[in-house]
Parts: C-alpha cells; structure tokens; sequence
C-alpha cells in the first residue's frame, strides 16, 4: 500500500498543487520559497494534529478572495465550503492487508484499488456569515477608539482574522470516492471520518526530519549523546528487544547488589543522624540507601558519544558540524524507524510516510553524495520486526543540492517551481522522456550529462549555455565587468539600476559544447530565461572532392556562405545566411511555452566580422593583446601580430596556441576594474539581456 499522489489547494504557495509519488524515495527539489517546506508542515498539520492553522497559512490568492467576500457590499447567497484541503491518493494490491482501510473503502469493485483521503480546513457558510458580522461590529469599535484616541490606529480586517479566525474555520477528515473511469474525486460521494468516529492513525503514519536540526558543535553540548538515550527508550519500547537490552538490565540488577553493600558505610554517618533526630523509631522502622539503576534514567545522563583519535577518546562537539549532522540525522532517522514499528501490542501502519528535509546542511560535498547513496540502502528494508510484521516505507526528501541530485536517480526526483506569484507546481523529470520521443538518444544524452555534472541548474533562476572551456573561465568575470561598467554610467547619467547586478542573481554557466539546441526541451521544463553563446562558424566551399561533391571548410564571415554551428542551424533554421549575419536580438530571441531564450553569436563590430570569440576579442583588444603577446602563454607565431595586414581571423586560426591558456592570459592580464580590454559586443549584450527580469 502507497500514496502514490499528494494534493493541496490553498497552502501557502501551494495554491493548487499536485505532486505524484514514487514507491521509495521521492526527491524533492527547487529554488528557495517554492514549498517544500509548505508540503511537510501541511502534512504534518493535518496527519499529526499538533499544530493549528493561521491566517498566514492561507495562499495569497485565497486571502484576497476571502476579504473580497467578507467586506462586498452584496451578500453570496451560498457557497461551497472555502479553505485549505488536503488530499493523499492511495493505491493497494491484493497482498495487502485491508483490514484497516476496509472502513474507508467507497468502492468494492475488484478493479478499483485507489483510496482518497481528505483533509479539510474550512469555513462554511454559516461560520461565513457569523465571520461578517463579527467583523461588522469589530470594525465599528475600532472606529470608535479612533474618535475618542486621534492618534489611535484601527486595525482592519487582516488584523481581525490573524486573531479570530480559528473561530470560524473547522477541521473535517472524509473517504472520497474515486471515480476509475474518469480518474477523477468525487467531492459529492464521501465518508465523514469525523463523525463515522474512524481515525487514519493506522492507515497512515507521518513523521520527518526538519532542517532546523538541534545539532551545534558548540562545548557543552550533547545532542548525538542525549540521542542515544531516545533510541534506547524507542527500542526497549517496541518487539525488538534484543538479546543485549536483557544483557545490559541484568548486569544493571548485578550492579545494584554491589552498590547497595557499598552505600551502607558510605552513608551510614548520615543514617546514624536521622536515628539520632527520632527520623526512626528502635525496633520499628528503619532506613537504607540502596541502588536502584533505572537503565532508562542511567542511559539518558550517563552515554556519551566520543570520537576516537589515535588512542585518545574526545568529546562530540569536537568533530565538525557537518560529521555531528550526519550522524544526528542517522540516529534520527532509526529513533522515527522505530516509532514506525510500534510498541508490541499493535501493528504498524499501512502507510509509513517520512520526510527528511535538506540533508546537506552544513555537509561537504563529499558527504551528500556519501548520504544519498546509502540513504536507499539505509530506509530501503522498511520497517522490519522480530514478529514477522513488516511494513514499507516510503520517504521524501527535500534538498538545495546539486551534489544530491547529481547522484540521485532521475526518475525520483520531483522538480517544483513558482507558477505565477502564488501558486507551485509540481513536475516529475522522468516526464521529460516523453518530450523527447522523437530521439531517446537526446534524452539519455541529457539524463547522462545533468546527473554527472552540472545539476546546478535545477536550483537556477536563468542560465548560460557556453560551448567550452574558455566561456566557462572568462564568462564570470565578463559579468563582473558588465556589472561595474553599467553601475558607472548608471552614476553618470544619475540613474538606479532596475535590476539586480549580474553576479547577484542565481544564474547558472552550464557548458554544453554543441549540444544546445538538446536542452531546449529541458529549458521549456525548467521555465528559466537563458542565454545561448556561440559561434557563427562560417563556411564556404575550399574544393570539390574526387567525387565532384563540394567540400566546406572554415573562412572569415564576409566569405561564407552558411554556418555549420548546430545551435543557430536548430533554433534560427529559417533564416537565410545573410540575415543571420545582421539579424537583430529581438529576432534571435525564441520564446517558449515558459521561457525565453536568446542565441547570441558574432556580430559586425567596429567594421569587421569576427568567425569565433578569439577572433572577436583580439579584433577589438589588439593592442592589449599585442602589448603582452611575448607574455601570454597561449599564443604561438607571435611576429605575426607585427604585420597591420594580418586581421583577427588570421591571428585567432594562426597564433592561439591553446584556447584555455588564452583565456587565462586574458585574465592574468587584466587590471584590477578589467578596464584595459573589453568584451565583445555579442556577448555583452547577451549578458545585458539576460540581466533584465
């Protein structure tokens, strides 16, 4: 038995989301604020009851449509229940014990397998009308204070119901039934769990692991200690006792019997007092301090964690924070396995349902991937015990990291992204297979190259697609100089920059070398605005081959003919070669269903046509290149920037020795504001574009 998906309406951001579910690990990821971390305290809210709901847990959109509703001067006639809901789609099979859902099920046809619980947090419409009213006379009395107290402030409507709202809004737990043929809920045809007096504890069970974990490595502090003592309480608890808890109690009962002999000397002075005191009465009474070790008490002040070094023992808060996180959370995660298991007089759920949030806190790189590798391994049996019971367990994961994701499965992992202002959606990765139907090659191309390297754009508001090396090492500084460049004429023309700097936004470089045109379909999956750099690699015909069929080589661009750059001949196709040569950026910007994309290669600048970004930089940098030509590592045949003859074409394909040494010549060489060269048009503008919201 699993849930095998998750809706919610009026969350938060979570406006009307849905989310599917894998059988085991479900990897949640996504920028900041996009709701993972609304999808765990929703759950928790309504599976575990231990929290209430505030006003400011209702999606902005919500709240404006309510405070629509409650200050219109016209009064709904009627209304269907409004507010937060909740809904967990669950799927058994024919070996699953059914015992415990049999209350719930809304459809005995063998064919139809889903359950839907419901979840609710409404106000209906008579608690609507009450709501009205109260306001009315709240508002009337606020108004009053202020013509007694000018300087009084009334408070207003949101104010009314951050402090009243509970008071009209109700919690309602149902069984919807499922509909096979449509595969839809039907919301009219249900179970009130509520007054039916059914409670889901044993259908489902919800626990998880925050982010904000109680782990410092500050002196004095004892977390992974005090740990050792829950997970003791935890097992002592549940079926599993082992042949070492009855070890250890015994040897506790030896040791009581020695200590008892051992107290009457060492506290005979202070008994000998209280006879003294008539605290006894001769021959009646009498008193004795014996030892009575509670393995429970003994375990909670006295188990301490150490960390072996050479021969010395030393104290928790001595190894880093990232090791104590890891090691909490281990620890962690076996203390909720065994509440998972239960004490030994009832079973486990039908569903055990964990969420582990952000478990690269404060751990390397290193150590994320060591976690999420082992993590299937560690959660993968279930929940197993002694008694034959076992139950699956199924767990979300919620992470910012790329080193995670990097080495996760790609069919687990679960892609959230704002949608509009207040609402998350929620796409599974493996869907992207289907857009690439055409050519599965591409896709397992993409799965390849995103799960090795660079899984940093799943967490990117926009992107760079670069083609190699000497992108990747100059394009950060390129941002660094348009940053600085554009906050001086900013000042000089005494304007504010409406847009955040470059190297402030969450952009992310991703080399693709030709391959660009591939990640179309995963930029459109993402919904982030990217930047496409590239050459314009033109080509003419050099000579036919002993065939008679024309043979292309490279040439400078006022002598091509057409291009042979993969990018521009995908995303630019019906363009002819000599409007690609002057084709404007609004013209080369392709919008998608849900991002844009602009492909930025060579332009004419300052009377020449640059082929590649070496040829371009050294056309406009001349004389800085030539300044420091006998210096620069990547170059060769230095003497030919010595004849004014030899254009840039000539000295990119002649004299750049290595591409990467170039580049970073080019920064070795530069000044301290980047100001003695300057970066070619094509890729200034791209940057100047990508910038803009």
């Amino acid at each position: 038995m699993k849930v095998y998906k998750i809706e919610v309406d009026n969350f938060r951001l979570l406006k009307k989301f849905s989310m599917d579910l894998e059988d085991e690990l479900s990897l949640v990821i996504g920028k900041n604020n996009t709701g993972k971390t609304s999808l765990l305290t929703v759950l928790d809210k309504f599976l575990n009851e231990k929290s209430k709901f505030y006003y400011d847990d209702l999606n902005i959109d919500f709240k404006n449509q309510l405070e629509a509703l409650i200050l219109s001067d016209e009064v709904p006639a009627q209304f269907l229940d409004k507010g937060v809901k909740l809904r967990l789609f669950i799927e058994y099979n024919e070996a699953d014990d059914l015992s415990n859902v049999s209350r719930v099920l809304m459809d005995l046809d063998p064919n139809n397998n889903k359950i839907v619980l419901g979840f609710e947090h409404l106000i209906n419409y008579d608690d609507f009308l009450k709501l009205r009213s109260d306001f009315a006379s709240f508002s009337a009395s606020e108004k009053a204070k202020k013509v007694k107290k000018k300087e009084y402030k009334p408070r207003g409507l949101k104010d009314f119901l951050k402090q009243e709202m509970e008071n009209y809004f109700s919690t309602h737990k149902m069984s919807f039934e499922y509909e096979t043929a449509t595969g839809k809920v039907n919301e009219m045809n249900f179970i009130n769990l509520d007054s039916e007096g059914i409670s889901i504890k044993d259908i489902i069970s919800f626990k998880y692991i925050s982010a904000r974990r109680d782990v410092s490595n500050k002196e004095k502090e004892n977390t992974l200690s005090k740990q050792t003592s829950s997970l003791y309480k935890k097992q002592e608890d549940n079926s599993d006792k082992t042949q070492a808890t009855e070890n250890f109690k015994d040897q506790l009962s030896e040791t009581d019997s020695t200590l008892s002999e051992i107290y009457k000397d060492l506290f005979k002075d202070v008994i000998k007092k209280v006879q003294d005191f008539g605290g006894v009465k001769l021959n009646d009474t009498d008193i004795a301090i014996i030892s009575t070790l509670q393995h429970r008490e003994l375990l909670e002040g006295n188990t301490t964690v150490v960390y072996t070094h050479d021969d010395h023992k030393l104290p928790e808060h001595y190894n880093g924070l990232g090791y104590m996180n890891l090691i909490s959370m281990i620890f962690e995660i076996e203390i909720l396995v065994q509440d998972f298991k239960r004490e030994k007089d009832k079973k486990p759920a039908d569903i055990n349902l964990l969420i582990i949030e952000e478990p690269e806190a404060h751990t390397h790189p290193q150590m994320q991937y060591v976690f999420i590798k082992n993590i299937k391994k560690l959660l993968g049996e279930g929940v197993i015990r002694e008694d034959g019971i076992n139950r699956p367990l199924q767990y979300i994961i919620t992470t910012h990291s790329s080193h995670i994701v990097a080495d996760s499965d790609f069919d687990d992992i679960k892609y959230l992204k704002v949608n509009g202002k207040n609402n998350v959606t929620a796409k599974n990765l493996n869907d992207l297979r289907k857009q690439y139907d055409a050519d599965p090659s591409q896709y397992q191309f993409l799965k390849q190259y995103l799960t090795i390297s660079r899984a940093e754009i799943f967490f990117a508001d926009k992107a760079v697609l670069i083609e190699g090396d000497t992108e990747r090492i100059l394009i950060p500084t390129f941002m660094r100089k348009v940053d600085l460049e554009e906050l001086a004429r900013l000042k000089a023309e005494n304007k504010e920059d409406n847009f955040l700097p470059l190297l402030s936004q969450n952009i992310s470089i991703i080399e693709v070398g030709a391959y660009s045109q591939i990640f179309e379909k995963f930029i459109e999956f993402l919904g982030i605005k990217s930047l496409i750099l590239t050459d314009i690699d033109a080509l003419k015909v050099v000579r036919q081959d002993d065939n008679g069929q024309d043979v292309w080589g490279a040439c400078p661009v006022d002598e091509g003919t057409k291009t042979s750059n993969s990018a521009i001949n995908h995303f630019l196709k019906a363009t002819t070669w000599d409007a690609l040569k002057t084709l404007s950026a609004a013209s080369r910007t392709i919008t998608l269903d849900s991002s844009t994309v602009c492909i930025c290669y060579q332009q004419e600048e300052s009377a020449y046509h640059a082929r590649s970004f070496e040829d371009a930089f050294i056309h406009i940098n001349r004389t800085f290149v030539n300044g420091k030509k006998d210096e620069f590592h990547g170059l060769q045949n230095r003497k030919l920037f010595d004849v004014a003859t030899n254009n840039a074409f000539v000295l990119a394909d002649k004299c750049i020795k290595k591409k990467t040494h170039f580049a970073l010549d080019i920064l070795y060489h530069s000044d301290k504001e980047f100001t003695n060269w300057n970066i070619p048009a094509y890729i200034k503008n791209g940057l100047l574009w990508l910038k803009e919201d």
